[in-house]
């Protein structure tokens, strides 16, 4: 399927996944706790990069937003959009999500949102409480995660992931030799 350069109404109707996972992947632009990275699944790379642009383009928040080097699984991309870690970070996702009803004919009532393995609706009273939305709040949840990690470790209990993997760690892991 060829994409519309204009993205024409309804122009991604089946190419986008209706959940997005908030935090789940490392932030590219800065650090985690200064910055919230929402992901969305694709169904083809050239849906992901038209996808890409209109979230650039159309959002003066959203600070980057860029497509996996490859793909998760055959023919799905994700697209990652970050945007600074603030109060407002609800309400700009909801917003996100119903004006991609126009692209995709997807309500927002059908939308998922993803934190912390924990799916959620795309309610923004109710991401107000789940997403960490604050620079300092970031620090200090992930700080008694990794000292907690650190305990867990030496019990030989089983520890917390802090983060997914994702191509771009990999590959500065890979650079690096490790």
């Amino acid at each position: 399927m060829k994409l519309l350069e204009g993205l024409d109404y309804h122009a991604m109707i089946g190419q986008v996944d209706p959940k997005i996972s908030v935090d789940e992947y490392a932030a590219k632009m800065g650090k985690d706790s200064d910055i919230v990275t929402i992901a969305f699944k694709m169904n083809s790379k050239l849906a992901a990069q038209d996808l890409v642009g209109w979230l650039e383009k159309g959002y003066s928040f959203i600070l980057d937003a860029s497509v996996s080097e490859g793909e998760i699984s055959p023919g799905k991309y994700l697209v990652f959009a970050e945007m600074n870690r603030r109060t407002s970070v609800p309400e700009r996702i909801v917003e996100v999500l119903t004006d991609m009803q126009t692209l995709t004919d997807i309500p927002i009532t059908e939308w998922t949102v993803s934190v912390d393995d924990e799916d959620y609706d795309a309610d923004e009273e109710m991401l107000k409480q789940v997403i960490v939305l604050s620079p300092l709040e970031y620090k200090k949840t992930k700080e008694r995660e990794e000292e907690l990690n650190e305990y867990r470790e030496l019990s030989g209990l089983p520890t917390t992931k802090m983060y997914v993997e994702d191509e771009y760690i990999k590959n500065l892991k890979a650079m690096a030799g490790m």
